[in-house]
């Protein structure tokens, strides 16, 4: 058939509106293969593939045993290489076979799909780089951040195991002192007479200081045991702190004790210009990468302590309703100016001194809480302090609870 000349047609309205709207060739038919109507692209392709011609070009690709199968069975597909063409793969569905007046052909360019094949897989491929390349970035302003806290931590693990080895070398002293009076003790027992060596013995006891060691040595062994336990508390504390938590579960966290390990890896930073206040609520376990939100305090408690220059006071708060907790750190610091308040999430955007900040640690903050789902409040006077408030969602939204939250934004 002609463009001029068209049989009435058999397909609504509706579905040839549609078909007018799709990227690629769509031709209605009959069962006598005759085309009622067909989309634009179909008509741009058939123009492509014989100049002149009308879209029975796309029909005549399809052989009268490959025709007779669609028909028969209500659907058929191939794949057909036209000459200076790439390959087409053809689809036709007809309704209720055999002799349906209604069918349909779909015409699709193998090469767009694969090159759409390959588009994607560079995308994804681009996806993983971006996510490596953020875990690095998080990383490495953790290990900066670790690099800061070097000589505090240093300080921290030094001064416990400077003691339990002075506790060792004096715990050595009295193991040879008692030592000495066993052995004393020994020979008395298996004497011919005992009781003659009781002066002997007392005197013993009375030169290596029994009695002040008896009294001495359970304080020394709780110091020692108190030093090493300090030390081992540092250690796992900055373990949990510097783990990767790429691939992780979000699992439900104790977010004060995270807080409090945090506290304690940073303290020495802090304890000699700041007198620090607790005014914690009881907080349910918070949905969360425990590592990532450690991250976020200790960025948070590093600004504090470095907006207080002499003397000054870090509030730690805590709270919750139903559906949200929070973490807050108040300094008495010197406040963050107006114009600089809309740029602190700004990535290297600080406010700081050069060398004494990357301007990394308030963008990356953001995002680790923004990738919760919560956010951080900020409120500051310049001169008088600044309160940073990290809230996050105690259990995080499945997927159907994130759409619904997405379309009621």
């Amino acid at each position: 058939m002609t463009d001029d000349i068209a049989p009435p047609s058999l397909w609504s309205g509706d579905a040839v509106w549609a078909a007018s709207a799709i990227n690629f060739p769509v031709l209605f038919l009959d069962g006598d293969r005759l085309v009622h109507d067909a989309n634009p692209a179909a008509r741009a392709l058939a123009e492509k593939l014989a100049p002149g011609s009308g879209p029975e070009t796309l029909v005549g690709m399809v052989s009268d045993t490959d025709w007779a199968t669609a028909v028969r069975q209500g659907h058929w597909q191939g794949v057909v290489r036209p000459e200076h063409m790439p390959p087409l793969a053809l689809e036709i569905h007809c309704g209720h076979a055999p002799d349906s007046p209604h069918c349909i052909m779909v015409v699709l360019d193998i090469s767009e799909r694969g090159e759409r094949k390959r588009q994607y897989e560079e995308l994804q491929r681009t996806v993983d780089r971006l996510a490596s390349t953020q875990e690095q970035l998080l990383q490495s302003e953790k290990m900066a951040s670790i690099g800061q806290l070097a000589a505090g931590v240093a300080h921290e693990i030094n001064n416990p195991i400077g003691y339990v080895g002075s506790n060792l070398g004096t715990l050595q002293d009295y193991g040879t002192a008692l030592i000495a009076l066993v052995e004393k003790y020994h020979e008395a027992l298996f004497s011919d007479d005992p009781a003659a060596h009781r002066d002997e013995l007392l005197q013993a006891r009375q030169r290596l200081d029994i009695d002040y060691i008896v009294g001495d040595l359970p304080s020394l062994l709780n110091e020692s045991r108190e030093g090493i336990e300090r030390v081992t508390k540092i250690v796992q504390d900055l373990k949990g702190f510097s783990r990767v938590g790429r691939d992780r579960q979000m699992q439900p966290a104790d977010l004060l004790q995270g807080l409090d390990s945090t506290l304690n890896i940073v303290w020495n930073d802090l304890k000699y210009k700041v007198r620090l206040e607790k005014h914690y609520t009881a907080l349910p376990p918070v949905e969360c990468l425990a590592s990532e939100i450690n991250q976020v305090f200790l960025n948070l408690l590093l600004n504090a302590g470095q907006a207080i220059e002499q003397r000054g006071t870090i509030v730690l708060a805590s709270g919750c309703d139903d559906s949200e907790a929070w973490i807050s750190i108040t300094d008495s610091g010197c406040g963050i100016p107006p114009e600089a308040m809309s740029h602190l999430f700004d990535p290297f955007f600080t406010t700081k001194p050069i060398g004494r900040g990357t301007g990394l640690g308030l963008a990356i903050s953001y995002g680790i809480v923004a990738k919760h789902h919560g956010r951080i409040d900020v409120s500051s006077r310049v001169g008088q302090g600044s309160t940073f408030r990290v809230v996050l969602p105690i259990r995080q939204p499945r997927d159907g609870q994130e759409e619904g939250a997405d379309r009621a934004g």
